[in-house]
Formats: C-alpha cells, sequence, structure tokens
C-alpha cells in the first residue's frame, strides 16, 4: 500500500556546522553535528535530514519537501546583522552559516513550517525579526553561569509563563535545562513572546504570535535524553503540516 503524507514520518530539517574534521587520512571540510540532534528527532517518530551550509538562494528548494526545521546551536550570530559592533568576545564571523540558516528560517516562514530554534537558533531568529543579542552575558549579568566552559552544560533553571505554547508543552513553572551559550537574547524581535526567563530577567524561550508555529529555547534541550516534549511537539506540528501542506491552497501559499 502506498502511504499518504498523513501516514509517512515527518521530514525535519536539520541545520549543521560545517568544520574541520579528520578522520583516518583525510583532513577536510565536512559537515558536522552531534548525535543527539538526531536521535532527538528520530526517537519521536521523524526522520532528519542534514542541511550543511550552501549557496542562500537553494534555501527554498532544500526544504520544499520537508514538514519541520531545527536551527541548531553553534557560533555566535554575526553582530553586523544587527547593527551592533563586535565584542571582543564574539566568536569570529560564520557568513556562510548566518546567510544560509536566515535563508532557511525565511523560506520556512513563507511556508508556515514549524520550526525549533536551538541556543544560537533562537538567537539567529531573533535577529531575523528585527531584535538584538547581548553579545557577552557576564558583562551585563555578571555571572558565567551560562556557558561553563570544558564542553560541559551547565544546569540553570528557568521559568516557563503560564497561557505560552511552551507551557502547554513543558508545563508552566520552573524547569531545569542544559545551558552553554555566553550571549543572549536583548531586544524581542516582531512577533515574538518571550515564554520562559530565568531568574536574572534573561529571556530563555520565545514563541512566535503569529498563525506560524515558531519556538525558540535558548537551553539544549537535545542533551535531555529523559525529557523530548519539545521535539514531540515539533514532530507533531510537522504531520500537522504534512497533511495541510497536500492541499492545493497550501501549495499555492508555498510558491
Amino acid at each position: 500500500m502506498v502511504s499518504n503524507d498523513s501516514e509517512r514520518a515527518p521530514l525535519i530539517g536539520v541545520t549543521t556546522y560545517l568544520e574541520r574534521a579528520q578522520q583516518g587520512v583525510w583532513d577536510v571540510r565536512a559537515a558536522f553535528l552531534p548525535e543527539q540532534y538526531l536521535t532527538s528527532v528520530t526517537s519521536c517518530g521523524g526522520v532528519a535530514l542534514l542541511l550543511p551550509p550552501q549557496d542562500p538562494d537553494a534555501a527554498d528548494a532544500a526544504i520544499a519537501g520537508m514538514d519541520g526545521l531545527i536551527l541548531t546551536g553553534g557560533a555566535d550570530v554575526a553582530p553586523e546583522l544587527y547593527g551592533e559592533q563586535r565584542h571582543p568576545l564574539t566568536d569570529p564571523a560564520r557568513t556562510d552559516r548566518d546567510a544560509w540558516e536566515l535563508a532557511l528560517f525565511r523560506a520556512a516562514e513563507r511556508r508556515r513550517m514549524p520550526v525549533l530554534a536551538i541556543c544560537r537558533g533562537l538567537q539567529l531568529v531573533n535577529v531575523a525579526r528585527g531584535g538584538s543579542l547581548q553579545q557577552h552575558l557576564p558583562d551585563s549579568l555578571g555571572t558565567e553561569r551560562y556557558r561553563v566552559g570544558g564542553g560541559v552544560f551547565a544546569e540553570n533553571e528557568v521559568a516557563v509563563a503560564r497561557d505560552t505554547a511552551l507551557a502547554g508543552m513543558l508545563g508552566e513553572g520552573d524547569v531545569r535545562v542544559h545551558s552553554y551559550h555566553h550571549q543572549g537574547i536583548d531586544r524581542l524581535g516582531d512577533g515574538l513572546v518571550a515564554a520562559a526567563h530565568s531568574d536574572d530577567g534573561l529571556v530563555q524561550a520565545f514563541v512566535d504570535t503569529s498563525d506560524g508555529h515558531v519556538v525558540g529555547v535558548q537551553w539544549h534541550p537535545e542533551e535531555n535524553a529523559q525529557d523530548r516534549r519539545l521535539f514531540e511537539d515539533l514532530v507533531s506540528q510537522a504531520r500537522v503540516f504534512a497533511s495541510r501542506a497536500s492541499t492545493p491552497q497550501q501549495k499555492e501559499d508555498a510558491r
């Protein structure tokens, strides 16, 4: 029997790094992504498809057959994109990834495709919507609590706001999360509403107020194998998107 869109597993595009990598005798640039992102999708019934940086003009074609998008963590978003001077501790610009992921997000927006934006992904979406970032949180908050270094994820508590889509996924109140970042939201972008804060006032999550389904979290949910609720919600929303995308009107809207 041939499966229709509502029966097949949702296809989730997942952005990747493009970094120097070694394997055996090879030392080349390669698409790279921690496995936790992939298993977070597949354990919830989705199929993960990698989206390494490439020509931004290919973004629409890249996600044309997909049902959801994850914007993953990584290097700092270039401050030039939100009109600020570079802080000495801001990562070197990764213009290839910034341009590619901005194009992917805008393509997903046009389709009203569900998006889960994680850490750097949250920051990129905020910038795409006209918001800005705090470039080095220890300067403004006086703490290194969000990035202890050494590849070790810090654990922090965030308070999820009631009556938000995020509360529908995680429940309202305190949630313990894994953090690894030194930047954060300053001014929220258009159409985004804060859905979680930490006790120092930093926005830790947002949701989209339009009819799209965009969820951004400053933490790393892929690091918690015992709590896949954000990925379960994305895969569920992607199933709905797939069923809608098969209608003539949705195909017309995506053009």
